[in-house]
This record gives structure tokens, C-alpha cells and sequence, in this order.
């Protein structure tokens, strides 16, 4: 090829071609990669989050089990209801919701 403005040109082209095809390579690897869980307690908790908020406190583990088992937590291994992720724990009696918050993203790994 000669050395010219059109072979460099085409040169040029022919490399963000090969760019593009090396990102979209990627992101089909990638694809089946679970994404990294967020840092926000809201986002991780979602509507569990406010009914922990709007909760009479002190209360024990085996209340929150009750009035809260059902929702469900995005945890690394996927989803699991609050009842499975306190399963594993003693009762324990927490003051506000930001213990049980804690408790809980210490549960699912943060």
C-alpha cells in the first residue's frame, strides 16, 4: 500500500473496524458476567428499605421476620426473601433501622 493520505486513510478505517469488533467481542464474552451489586442500601434493599424506615423500633428479629419475611433482597447468589437471609441468625433485637439495615447488607454481602 502506498505511503499516502488515502492509505493512511483507509488504514485508519480499517483499524476502528477492527476496533469496533474487538469491543462487540467483549461484550458478548461479557454477557453472561452478573453485574456488580450497587452500594446504596435502597437499591439493595428496594421497598424493604422504607418499611424498615416507617418500623416501631426496638424490635426483634423474629418481628421484622414476620411483618417483613415476604420481600425480597438482591443478594450475590440472587434473589432470596428477607425470612431466608434472617434464617441463619439468632433473634436479635435492634434499635432503628439503620441496625437492621446494617445487619442485613452484612448478610448478603455487600
Amino acid at each position: 500500500m502506498a505511503d499516502n493520505k488515502q492509505g493512511r486513510d483507509e488504514q485508519a478505517d480499517r483499524e476502528e473496524e477492527r476496533q469496533r469488533e474487538r469491543e462487540v467481542e467483549e461484550v458478548r464474552t461479557r454477557g453472561d458476567e452478573k453485574e456488580p451489586m450497587g452500594d446504596d442500601p435502597a437499591e439493595r434493599l428496594g421497598d424493604l428499605d422504607e418499611a424498615l424506615k416507617s418500623h416501631d423500633y426496638p424490635a426483634t428479629t423474629n418481628e421484622l421476620v414476620e411483618a417483613y419475611g415476604e420481600y425480597e433482597l438482591e443478594t450475590q447468589g440472587g434473589k432470596q426473601s428477607l425470612a431466608d437471609v434472617l434464617a441463619s441468625t439468632d433473634d436479635q433485637t435492634y434499635d432503628s433501622a439503620d441496625d437492621v439495615r446494617k445487619r442485613i447488607l452484612g448478610l448478603i454481602g455487600r
